[in-house]
């Protein structure tokens, strides 16, 4: 089963390893199209993206840092971890940011809804290795405050950042996972 290798081969690349390098629109269109054919309960398709790239990256990063710095108590402000919210959006290829939509008659949970979201990101991920590339879901603490810089329309919130950038190809690293005895009982 070719989707079970690309299943056990996903993993997450942060910003860190990431090749500088642009990340062509054609290739960020076939991610993009992937998500379209994620589960959605009542065909409310949820998902929202968003695609920063380019010189929106750095708006991104000060946008991050400086809303770190606003609300952040000074007993707990790190300067390690402010630095890298300035600078990781630069490091990326792009970063697409994970939204939802609510559904305006709330026929469903919005669990069911973020879970449909997430399945789309799923799909992305699932395609970055045929595509050279690699990519980490980001959720900061300050991710509620996303919607600012993203001018988000009532009803929608940001779940997240999707960074995604070329990655060096040849790494061979092993995951870990827990045993399938660990997670599944048979009743």
């Amino acid at each position: 089963m070719k989707i079970l290798e690309s299943i056990k081969n996903r993993r997450s690349h942060f910003p860190a390893e990431f090749i500088d390098k642009h990340i062509e629109k054609e290739k960020l269109r076939l991610l993009l199209e992937a998500s379209q054919y994620a589960p959605s309960h009542k065909k409310t398709y949820p998902w929202r993206f968003k695609v920063v790239q380019g010189a929106s990256q750095k708006d991104l990063g000060e946008f991050l840092a400086k809303t770190y710095e606003s609300i952040t108590p000074a007993e707990k402000f790190s300067d390690f971890k402010r630095n890298k919210l300035l600078n990781n959006p630069q490091k990326a290829g792009a970063i697409i940011a994970i939204c939802m939509q609510r559904d305006p008659k709330e026929r469903i949970p919005e669990w069911e809804e973020i879970a449909s979201t997430a399945m789309a990101v799923q799909n992305m991920w699932l395609c970055l290795s045929d595509l050279g590339l690699g990519g980490y879901w980001s959720s900061p603490s300050l991710i509620a405050h996303a919607g600012t810089f993203l001018k988000l329309p009532e009803g929608q919130k940001c779940l997240g950042f999707f960074y995604v950038g070329y990655i060096d190809d040849t790494e061979t690293t092993v995951r870990k996972q827990s045993s399938l005895e660990h997670n599944v009982e048979w009743i």
